[in-house]
């Protein structure tokens, strides 16, 4: 990858790729999930116990290998486990609960040793070949680097996904050696072994060979993100949600649309967004861990862990900052930015504002270009402004302070101090205007020659004498 991060921690689709293995197992029912461990393992580990589904950590040794993996694993399990042991790698996100069950079915039902996931590819290179013996078993797995020029010709590729029986597996995982191109212990030369000792051995062979292409770079997650996302549309397009233009809206799969949500092009749900229904999100609008309510509408805004209620009008051009809550039937209008601030019921923000830590009743309007100065150089503090306030434009709020129920504020008041209910809040000085300085501290200019002949003209139509 490239990356200071470790490959299984790269993001998709709102989870680590780690993340979307272990969600996928959980839905197995497992009786033990294992996760083997080795490079950048604390990193891992702690990623690890952040996912919801419980996972048992084993940490492998210095010997490099799948199939040491899988040794150090099956030790990990209580000497009585006699199930089947499903093996998935961490880099391998799209495999779903309905390709594993129909794998595990298969295996069962063959009573087989081992069976492997498969897939034709038109392209193999870089994949371990599924060699077939002549009543058409699988015979052996050889690695591309150890194959040779008729065993490349093979379009049967090992796809990575394997089920043993317990039983099977712990008998002859020791007789795995690195004897090989790339001195590793192969997981896959656990199928020459078990034929040789006279077990069964079966492959299921997908149709969809994407459920098991791995990530390995940049362009492949990419890939797996595009197809990943066109999965989660077409999920909630088929759950009665509106997606106006699929090539263009995101929506991570930790997500919650409701029916009758409709999303414009340029959208991204993202995280832990909950949408409730009938409310339409975009065109070109992020919404990240928010919580939107019925009906509710954002157009070309971007909001982080905020909460929109019902019916509120959103944008277009605002951005919600964490801790943002408007009520129900609210506005945050054009270029607006909140911040740890609550505005209550039917109360409107509606344009060139800042409004950041701070409590506002229900029914206000606060008028263009309104800012809670919440910072002092040292310390933020708190605007509480009560119900049905309207303040004029270009109000400034400088915190902590408070504004009563009911009470008005002039165009241009700096509030330094609480305003009691009712109340008129101004900032009063008186206009002054000095006559003539345009002409002399401009003289030449555009400005200057308009002036002078505006000032004739209005000489002239109240009768007074006109010099020059």
């Amino acid at each position: 990858m490239k990356s200071s991060l470790p490959k299984v921690l790269h993001p998709l689709g709102g989870r680590t790729l780690v993340g979307h293995v272990l969600d996928t197992a959980a839905t197995l029912d497992a009786g033990h999930v294992l996760a083997v461990v080795r490079f950048e393992r604390d990193r891992i580990v702690e990623a690890l116990q952040a996912e919801q589904s419980p996972v048992q950590v084993v940490d492998q040794d210095d010997v490099p290998g799948t199939g040491r993996a899988v040794a150090q694993a099956i030790d990990a399990l209580p000497a009585d486990f006699a199930g089947d042991v499903l093996v998935l790698s961490g880099d391998v996100p799209l495999l779903d609960n309905e390709t594993l069950s129909a794998l595990l079915s298969e295996h069962r039902a063959a009573h087989a040793a081992a069976t492997l996931l498969s897939a034709q590819l038109g392209n193999p290179t870089g994949y371990g070949r599924v060699i077939r013996d002549t009543d058409g078993g699988v015979a052996r797995i050889v690695e591309q680097k150890d194959a040779s020029a008729e065993e490349l010709t093979v379009t049967e590729v090992n796809a990575g996904v394997y089920v043993f029986r317990a039983a099977a597996l712990r008998a002859h995982i020791g007789g795995l050696t690195t004897d090989n191109a790339q001195g590793e212990m192969y997981l896959t030369d656990m199928v020459a072994l078990l034929r040789g000792a006279g077990e069964s051995v079966a492959a299921r062979t997908i149709s969809d060979s994407s459920l098991v292409e791995g990530v390995n770079d940049r362009v492949q997650l990419a890939a797996a993100a595009a197809r990943l996302n066109a999965r989660v549309i077409r999920h909630w397009q088929l759950a009665g949600v509106t997606v106006q233009d699929p090539a263009t809206t995101w929506i991570d799969v930790t997500a919650t649309l409701a029916p009758d949500v409709t999303l414009l092009p340029g959208t991204q749900i993202l995280r832990a967004t909950v949408i409730g229904a009938g409310a339409t999100i975009g065109p070109d609008t992020t919404l990240s861990d928010c919580e939107v309510g019925e009906g509710a509408t954002i157009r070309r805004s971007d909001a982080s862990l905020a909460v929109i209620g019902a019916g509120a009008s959103v944008g277009p051009f605002a951005y919600l900052r964490p801790g943002t809550e408007l009520g129900v039937d609210g506005k945050i209008g054009t270029f607006v930015e909140t911040k740890n601030a609550t505005i209550g019921r039917g109360s409107k923000v509606p344009h060139l504002s800042y409004i950041g830590d701070a409590t506002i009743g229900e029914g206000v309007n606060l008028g263009a270009g309104a800012i809670t100065a919440n910072y002092d150089d040292l310390a933020k503090h708190r605007t509480e402004i009560g119900d049905q306030v309207h303040s004029g434009s270009h109000t400034v709020f400088v915190a902590p302070v408070r504004v009563g129920a009911g009470a008005k504020t002039g165009a241009g008041a700096v509030v330094r101090k609480d305003v009691p209910a009712g109340a008129l809040a101004l900032s009063v000085s008186p206009q002054r205007n000095v006559e003539g300085w345009v002409e002399k501290n401009r003289a030449g200019t555009e400005a200057a020659a308009v002036a002078d002949r505006t000032q004739r003209a209005e000489k002239a139509s109240n009768g007074q004498e006109v010099e020059g």
